[in-house]
């Protein structure tokens, strides 16, 4: 046997996650028979390399966290608008990727996930982890967080918020929507974080990534 097909047979003497097998044919690191305790004690990084974070919670629920690299931030290749850095934030993370906002006006982020990936029943919210440093301006203009579903069997989410009451140097949890997968109605969801009609100039914005877990409160 295989150390693979033995790694399976581990996993499935136990409540398996749902779809792992298929999720970890992205991981950077090989199916081993410790993979359980990696998914559950911090996670496994997915293909392409280190843009989305793959982890248990402690119901056994999917989880995933998609870095800045991975979504779509308009004007991020621009270093007069956007400047990317290498996060500090945990040794298993040092790898990766996160974005300052230097000064916009256009502000656009958005990305999208297959909900096959996720545990069916269970309802998950999309959330945005930023942080706002000063000298932070142009947050009093609200953005609009939106959360759409290509199955056509929901309506989009969506809401507007201002980041202007939140604290300073700490990540914060800034939640677009919430949903709950079902077989039936497995497909993409597209997310996004917005502002560019008001023309007010916006900085001191980092983003860490969007992270889609389940809602715990």
């Amino acid at each position: 046997m295989s150390i693979q097909e033995r790694s399976i047979a581990i996993m499935s003497a136990v409540d398996a996650p749902h779809n792992y097998e298929a999720i970890l044919r992205d991981a950077d690191l090989p199916v081993s028979p410790s993979i359980v305790q990696q998914l559950h004690s911090g996670g496994v990084f997915l293909k392409p390399k280190n843009l989305i974070k793959y982890w248990v919670d402690e119901k056994n629920n999917n989880c995933f966290m998609l870095f800045p690299r991975k979504l779509s931030i308009t004007w991020s290749d621009d270093p007069n608008y956007w400047t990317w850095f290498r996060s500090e934030e945990s040794p298993k993370e040092t790898n990766v990727e996160a974005v300052e906002l230097k000064n916009v006006c256009w502000l656009d982020i958005s990305g999208k996930f297959n909900t096959s990936k996720l545990t069916q029943g269970v309802t998950y919210e999309v959330v945005f982890k930023v942080r706002l440093e000063d000298p932070a301006y142009g947050w009093d203009t609200p953005l609009i967080l939106k959360l759409a579903f290509s199955n056509g069997k929901e309506k989009p989410h969506e809401r507007k918020m201002s980041l202007r009451e939140q604290p300073r140097y700490q990540w914060v949890d800034i939640r677009v929507g919430e949903f709950k997968p079902e077989n039936s109605s497995a497909g993409e969801i597209v997310f996004s974080m917005y502002e560019y009609e008001a023309g007010v100039w916006k900085k001191g914005l980092f983003l860490k990534g969007v992270a889609i877990h389940p809602k715990y409160n």
